[in-house]
């Protein structure tokens, strides 16, 4: 597997948007191939042949779900100034007051089993952009290994495409989570090839970019801490004490305070947590939105769940925990930003 690893500053002039700054540190990215456009045909086939059975039978990701934390009166330091790139209006509308942009991530585990996570449709230059949990692509139990057959299906329910399937191009990491494991940088940002139906005769369609179709969220970074964040996902599985308050089947929001976090089982900082009762199977990669509006159903990307805790001890999740995006987070969705990709039809 070929991998690029680039030291970034983070120069942010994106898209006629907000606030250029520039950090204490750079940032390492690094850049991972997943599909071909020869090989992307055959990962949309995989998925979408015999009634999308792969896309029904997968079943939700539960490698590194919950943690061991408790909510801590410490501050985080931003690495530089705050800024934002803003999001981009959905031209199709979705149930309630629920995003278009938000869908589910599938790819074959090492296990050789077909499992999903949460992603989300972000803004970038060539529209092509999903976020989600680094350990949704880069596979944690295996050294330099990223998923097999990764694709985003935006606005996914029980085997349909709505707006198509999307099959990941390339990848981009922090560096220290890709090589150290380092759970402050557990995010990715994943560029798709455009987007591709199946017709009634078997045959794939061209769908055109992620973003004309869906619409895209906007992204910020060195933000403050304790203000509120909309939790958007798939949550399923199990609470401590039993009860499935969630089936995975159908997209689900939860509201709540942000605040620093106290980790004891994994390696990592500088995380962050949210108020959220969703369990972590089925959930990460979940979207983390600043200021959220329910007209338009877009906001800013600022947080992804990377697992779950149980702070109060109750045996049921109420806290969604996530790295905090810094200049060098923005650094990786800049990188990933500036990558094209096309149709995958010839």
């Amino acid at each position: 597997m070929r991998r690029t690893v680039i030291a970034l500053g983070i120069g942010l002039g994106l898209l006629g948007s907000t606030v250029v700054t520039a950090p204490a540190h750079a940032a390492n990215v690094v850049m991972t191939p997943l599909a071909t456009t020869t090989v992307a045909r055959e990962v949309a086939n995989f998925w979408l042949a015999d009634g999308a059975a792969n896309l029904k039978n997968a079943t939700p990701y539960a490698v590194q779900t919950v943690v061991q934390g408790q909510r801590s009166s410490n501050s985080v330091v931003p690495d530089g100034k705050s800024g934002s790139v803003a999001p981009l209006a959905s031209p199709v509308s979705a149930p309630g007051n629920l995003p278009t942009t938000s869908g589910k991530v599938f790819f074959v585990g090492a296990d050789g089993q077909p499992h999903w996570c949460t992603g989300t449709a972000v803004h970038s230059q060539y529209r092509n952009l999903v976020a989600t949990a680094g350990h949704c692509v880069l596979d944690v139990e295996r050294s330099d290994a990223t998923f097999d057959k990764w694709v985003f299906v935006p606005g996914y329910s029980e085997g349909t495409t709505p707006w198509g399937l999307y099959v990941g191009k390339q990848v981009a990491a922090h560096s220290d989570f890709d090589l150290f494991r380092d759970y402050d940088r557990d995010f990715a940002f994943v560029n798709v090839h455009n987007g591709v139906v199946l017709s009634s005769d078997g045959v794939l369609t061209n769908k055109g970019r992620l973003v004309d179709n869906v619409g895209a969220q906007g992204f910020s970074w060195n933000q403050p801490i304790g203000s509120s964040r909309d939790v958007i996902g798939y949550p399923a599985g199990s609470n401590p004490d039993g009860t499935r308050p969630y089936t995975g089947e159908t997209l689900e929001r939860a509201s709540g305070p942000t605040f620093t976090m106290t980790i004891s089982d994994l390696p990592a900082d500088q995380l962050i947590g949210v108020d959220s009762p969703f369990p972590g199977t089925g959930s990460l990669g979940s979207s983390w939105l600043e200021h959220y509006n329910n007209d338009v159903r877009n906001g800013y990307l600022n947080g992804i769940t990377v697992s779950v805790a149980d702070t109060d001890g109750d045996n049921r999740y109420d806290t969604g925990v996530s790295p905090y995006f810094d200049s060098q987070t923005a650094a990786i969705y800049k990188a990933a930003g500036a990558v094209w990709s096309g149709s995958i039809l010839i």
